[in-house]
């Protein structure tokens, strides 16, 4: 539970997020929740690309707000500076110095076009660290500098799709959601913390350049590691051991099993013994090339009579890897996912039930999870962080405001 008294890790860590979409805005969410003031920057009147996406709900301030900015900006404020306009940039850069942190995720090249480019704030302010995401980098050389990217791209290009083929069937694109993006992101706050650290110990800050494509590949390690070592088919038929979903009374779970004494498990669990003396699954590649004929029959109807959930607990008991494959309400109700405060319900608008959005996955010995706030209405902390960082008057506020540079 919360305990607003308790000091978060990241407090008194203040970010300057200039960010759109996914991919930046679920790593400064994650910095947010732990204790970071993040202030980020939108444009005053459309907002960040991210309110646009479907689908979406009715805010409480009558705007339509997307699905993909709901669940990656709570904890945030909202600061609505327009950056094509030069005194938007010129107020963006009398705020860097406040800040520990500059993060963005726009093509390479935006940010130096607008004059917020790295080079620029760190002559500002030679302890920033300037954090980058894109779909292939800004620090090193690539082809691909131009290309917009989306996670799917960056999937695509790292065997995400390739991996585990099967005969006659085309992947499912997007099947894992937003990996590519959220993947990203995590490397990019450990990036973040470790230039963060060093900064401290050296009192120089730096650029944390994370390409999306770069990010997939680590996650996606075997597609280039299997065929250094000789593995030339990496199809599930190919796969030495038992991985695959098999169905109960109501729904579906998955075992893997990869090793013998998993087996031998699964066998006497399930009611087959003679399993074990059956020279066809002898081996590893056995238990594969004979799933199908064999094991699933069997399996499935050892399962017919159980929930999907019974069944994984009476196999993991035995020490035979399983789970249930949840849909979203399995997931909310699991005991588990409620202990671990893992779906967060948010207040939603007036008459309007709670925005359902995933809890911290990192806890902390000693210091409980901070409370969740809403994401925030556009420019809604707009003259409050101008008023703290840049001390600005009533009269600068009206002639900004005027001139639409801010709302």
């Amino acid at each position: 539970m919360s305990d607003s008294s308790v000091e978060q890790p990241l407090r008194g860590v203040r970010v300057l997020a200039i960010e759109q979409m996914q991919a930046m805005p679920f790593g400064t969410q994650l910095l947010a929740r732990m204790g970071a003031d993040v202030v980020k920057v939108e444009h005053p009147t459309s907002g960040e690309s991210g309110r646009a996406a479907a689908p979406s709900i009715i805010d409480v301030d009558e705007s339509r707000v997307g699905a993909t900015f709901l669940r990656n900006n709570l904890c945030k404020k909202s600061i609505a500076v327009d950056l094509k306009h030069p005194k938007g940039v010129e107020l963006i850069r009398q705020l860097v110095p406040s800040y520990d942190v500059v993060t963005e995720n726009f093509k390479p090249g935006t940010m130096e076009r607008l004059g917020l480019g790295y080079e620029t704030l760190r002559d500002l302010h030679p302890q920033l660290v300037y954090a980058s995401v894109s779909g292939f980098g800004s620090l090193r050389e690539t082809p691909y500098g131009s290309w917009p990217a989306y996670a799917c791209v960056a999937e695509a290009m790292a065997g995400f799709y390739s991996f585990r083929p099967e005969p006659g069937r085309k992947p499912n694109i997007g099947v894992a959601g937003a990996i590519g993006d959220i993947g990203t992101a995590l490397f990019c706050v450990v990036g973040m913390l470790a230039a963060l650290r060093s900064r401290d110990r050296t009192g120089r800050g730096q650029k944390v350049d994370v390409s999306m494509l770069d990010a997939i590949i680590s996650i996606m390690d075997m597609t280039v590691f299997g065929p250094s070592i000789g593995i030339t088919d990496q199809s599930v038929s190919a796969w030495p051991g038992v991985v695959s979903a098999f169905a109960a009374s109501d729904g579906l779970f998955v075992v893997q099993v990869g090793r013998e004494p998993q087996f031998e498990r699964l066998a006497r669990t399930i009611g087959h013994p003679e399993w074990l003396e059956d020279p066809r699954l002898a081996t590893r590649e056995g238990w594969s090339r004979h799933q199908e004929p064999i094991l699933r029959p069997a399996i499935e109807a050892w399962a017919a009579d159980k929930g999907k959930l019974e069944a994984s607990r009476i196999l993991a008991e035995q020490g035979v890897p399983a789970g249930p494959s949840y849909e979203g309400e399995e997931l909310r109700n699991d005991p588990h996912v409620k202990a671990h405060e893992m779906v967060v319900d948010v207040p939603g608008p007036p008459g309007e039930g709670p925005v359902r959005v995933h809890g911290n996955p990192i806890k902390f010995s000693d210091i409980p999870e901070g409370p969740v706030e809403r994401w925030p209405l556009l420019g809604a902390h707009t003259e409050e962080v101008l008023r703290r960082d840049l001390k600005l008057s009533d009269g600068d506020f009206e002639s900004l405001k005027s001139e639409g540079v801010i709302r």
